[in-house]
Parts: structure tokens; sequence; C-alpha cells
């Protein structure tokens, strides 16, 4: 086979053009830090890539969600707090009234503080976060406590529970059950206490047994939510840990290892070096 100084020269520029582009892929690799740059150079890696971004990003939604659920169950508990500290001073105030030594003007007065507390326990039920009622299921746009302009309250009370997920396949509620805390015959209780008082009733006592029925369910109602608070916590310390798992993964599966790139290119530079000597004497002038 005749070899001419065309064949020569045209191998040559080939080969040092392919020089280049492995010069250029191991630079690449050094200044970004991974395996590939685009899908062609490896389209195993790009598509498991692809599944790992797909995972961590379900991952870090879960973690969104889950601050909305620590909103939720953080103010439902603040809530039920005060709710509890109301209906607390309210049999205070039955217990103090059914004592005899007391006086129609002291009764008056317990009669009006039952009145704000009562009014009280109204605003807590309805509790808004973020422009949500967050005590009346999953009709979050309607208050569920309404005071009318003769100081009868009206409860319209939805139970639905409101879920949010926070992993695959797995909700969690994040409100309570309303209808066991501000439900109607609370405050129908409350204003048949209030008029007893302002009327000089003697039928005080009788209220306490009620009373502590409506503020047992409301503690239920709230170790309930601690429940489900724990649990809560749970799901998301095994969140953070898949996270982790899952930037490892995609470290591993596309990060370039930095010292075996820096050999490489250190040795295409030597290569390329002397390919370019070598065509250097082969194209003489």
């Amino acid at each position: 086979m005749r070899v001419t100084q065309t064949m020569l020269s045209q191998n040559m520029l080939r080969y040092i053009s392919n020089s280049y582009e492995r010069l250029a892929k191991y630079q690449e690799q050094l200044v970004s830090g991974k395996k590939i740059t685009r899908p062609s150079d490896d389209p195993v890696i790009a598509m498991k890539g692809m599944a790992y971004r797909t995972n961590l990003t379900e991952v870090e939604q879960y973690k969104r969600n889950l601050s909305e659920l620590y909103n939720w169950m953080d103010n439902s508990d603040a809530g039920l707090e005060q709710a509890n500290a109301i209906l607390q001073r309210v049999r205070e105030l039955v217990v103090q009234a059914s004592n005899d030594t007391n006086g129609d003007v002291d009764r008056e007065a317990m009669g009006k503080e039952i009145a704000q507390l009562t009014e009280a326990l109204a605003n807590v039920a309805n509790t808004q976060v973020a422009g949500k009622y967050i005590f009346n299921g999953t009709d979050v746009t309607t208050p569920p406590v309404t005071i009318q302009g003769n100081g009868t309250i009206e409860v319209f009370n939805n139970s639905d529970a409101f879920m949010i997920e926070v992993s695959k396949g797995i909700t969690v509620r994040a409100n309570i059950d309303p209808e066991h805390v501000f439900n109607q015959d609370l405050f129908d209780m409350l204003k048949e206490l209030q008029d007893e008082l302002l009327t000089n009733g003697s039928d005080i006592g009788s209220f306490l047994g009620n009373l502590d029925t409506h503020i047992t369910n409301l503690i239920s109602e709230r170790a309930e939510l601690g429940a489900r608070y724990n649990r809560v916590e749970l799901i998301e310390n095994r969140l953070g840990k898949q996270e982790v798992i899952a930037n490892q993964i995609l470290a591993d599966n596309e990060g370039a290892d930095m010292e075996r790139v820096i050999t490489d290119l250190i040795t295409q530079e030597s290569v390329h070096r002397a390919s370019l000597a070598v065509g250097a004497r082969i194209i003489q002038p």
C-alpha cells in the first residue's frame, strides 16, 4: 500500500483532534466535578440520575408538606391549651358561685366574666392559619362558630379530616375533630350558666358534671394530637435520612473521581504534547 504525504497529514490531524476532545472531556469533568455533562456521554448514568433526582424532589416536597403539617398542629395545640385554660377558669367560677356566701352582685360579676370567657372560647374556635380555619375540618373557608347579635352562638362543625401527605402513600391528619371540643352543647351550656348567674339561680352546681365532661374531651383530643405529633417527628427523621442517602447516591452516580480525572488529564496532556512533537517532525516545511 502506498502511503502519501496527504494520508500522513490527515491521520495526524485526526489523531490530534481526538486528543483535543479527550482533553476537553477531562477538563469539563475537572471543572464540573461530574462524570457526564450531557446525557449522550453515558445514557445509563443519565437515566439513573433522573430517577435519583425524582426521588430527591419527592423528599423535598414531603418536607415542605411536613412544615405545613407542623404549622397546623402547633397552632391547634396552642388553641387547645388556651381553650383548656378558659374552661378551667369557668370551672373555678362555677365552684365559687356554688358557695352560698356570694351575693347577687358577686354572681352578676361572675356571669359577666362567663360571657367574656365564652366569647374568648369562640375566638379560639375561629383560629386561622394562613387564612384557613383550622378547627372546621376540610371547610377551611367558613368560621365554625358565629356569634349572633343577641349574644347566642351558633356552631357549624365540619368533622372531616384534613389530611396531608408526608411520605409516599402515607397521610397524616392535620386537624382535630372540633365536634369533641367546640360543639354546640358546650356553648349552650355556657349560655345557660351565664343566665343562671345573672338571674341569681340556685342550680349552679349542676353544671359541674357537664363542664368536666367537656374538659375531659378536650384533654383527650389534645393527647391524641400529641401522639400524632410524635409520629410526624419520626417521619421527619426518616425523610431526613432518605434525603442524605439520595444525595449520596446521586453524588456517587454522577460525581467524578477527582484523583483519577487529574491523573488522566496529566497523562493526556503528555500524550498530546508528544503527538504535536511527532506531527511537527512528520510535516516538514
